[in-house]
């Protein structure tokens, strides 16, 4: 892969994804297809702005024209689909935004797409892949005894959220199976790491902890989730990109099933050790109402990207959780420019 859009590139995996593919040297040049909605934040990438090989532009997946004049001026081989509304909570407040980007805009970036594809060459034809960035979500929730998720597991969503997602995949798998465009999708476990917004558990309990607020736990904290450092999330998708059959799905994970309260207590170690100010962080844990519909328990089985591509985690959840925790305590002034909604503001021109 030579020429690749990344849509959805300023937000958490996005940004971790380009960052993974620039600093190695690993493509000629990234086509950044990026909103800019409250999630996607230009500091994700400040330091890259200036390298010959990245290019940013802000626009709509479902944009149709621009995607299309996008694919055409750049002669892009790739598309990496990481654009989503991704969070559970607000997808439950307003489901009406999730299923705007996550079906529709899918469904227009799916044409651009095969419209490209199609005025290829038949050897840039056959090489090009269109790779969908989807969640272990849209296969429901799962008892503790239960096998983990696979890549056969039947569909069963259980949020707006999820639904919306699921029925993104499902067009994917639909535009491979009808036209014989070169799809690729990958579902993967709950991740975590560097740059991630502060509405996720993670993020949330750092930067609470640091600030001595609350930690809330929703329910009794039993819930059980599997957790994927981004790193080797971004490893895994360039993997699929790469090496994966078309029109297949692969699903990836951390190998690192945990309940919400031992991902609490893992991160208060962490805490006490590098930030020993507030110790101990976890006399803030603090045990607030469930959140409705809250799935049990997600967990992957990640053997068939293992066999066929080789991948495989490379990080333990200690070591993710502690490389985590020192990132946000070396970005602070980051962490502040969210929580106070100064990049917003920068974003919108108001600053």
């Amino acid at each position: 892969m030579n020429n690749i859009l990344v849509t959805g590139g300023l937000g958490f995996i996005g940004s971790n994804f380009i960052r993974l593919l620039l600093t190695e040297d690993r493509v000629e040049r990234i086509v950044n297809l990026d909103l800019m909605t409250y999630a996607g934040n230009p500091e994700n990438l400040a330091d890259l702005e200036d390298d010959p090989r990245y290019f940013f532009v802000r626009g709509d997946i479902g944009d149709g024209e621009l995607t299309s004049r996008l694919m055409a001026e750049h002669q892009l081989d790739a598309v990496v689909n990481f654009a989503a509304e991704s969070h559970v909570d607000r997808s439950i407040d307003s489901p009406e935004p999730f299923f705007q980007t996550n079906v529709m805009g899918t469904l227009a970036l799916l044409d651009a797409a095969r419209g490209h594809w199609s005025s290829l060459p038949e050897t840039e034809r056959s090489s090009f892949r269109f790779l969908h960035v989807s969640t272990d979500e849209v296969y429901g929730s799962l008892n503790l005894d239960d096998p983990p998720f696979c890549e056969s597991t039947s569909y069963g969503p259980s949020s707006p959220y999820s639904a919306s997602k699921a029925g993104a995949d499902h067009l994917v798998r639909a535009y491979h199976h009808t036209y014989g465009f070169p799809t690729v999708t990958t579902n993967c476990s709950n991740n975590y790491g560097p740059y991630q917004f502060p509405e996720k558990l993670i993020p949330l309990m750092i930067l609470n902890a640091l600030d001595g607020k609350p930690l809330p736990i929703y329910g009794d904290g039993s819930n059980v989730r599997d957790w994927l450092f981004v790193r080797d999330h971004c490893e895994g998708i360039w993997s699929a990109l790469t090496r994966g059959r078309v029109g297949e799905t692969y699903c990836i994970g951390g190998n690192a099933e945990r309940t919400n309260l031992q991902v609490l207590d893992c991160l208060c170690t962490a805490l006490d050790e590098l930030s020993p100010a507030g110790a101990p962080h976890a006399r803030l844990k603090t045990f607030v109402q469930d959140r409705p519909g809250h799935d049990h328990r997600y967990a992957i089985d990640f053997s068939k990207i293992h066999g066929e591509l080789g991948w495989s985690p490379s990080l333990g959840f200690e070591d993710g959780i502690r490389s985590t925790v020192e990132w946000y305590l070396a970005n602070r002034s980051w962490c502040e420019a969210i929580t106070s909604g100064k990049y917003q503001l920068e974003r919108l021109g108001l600053s």
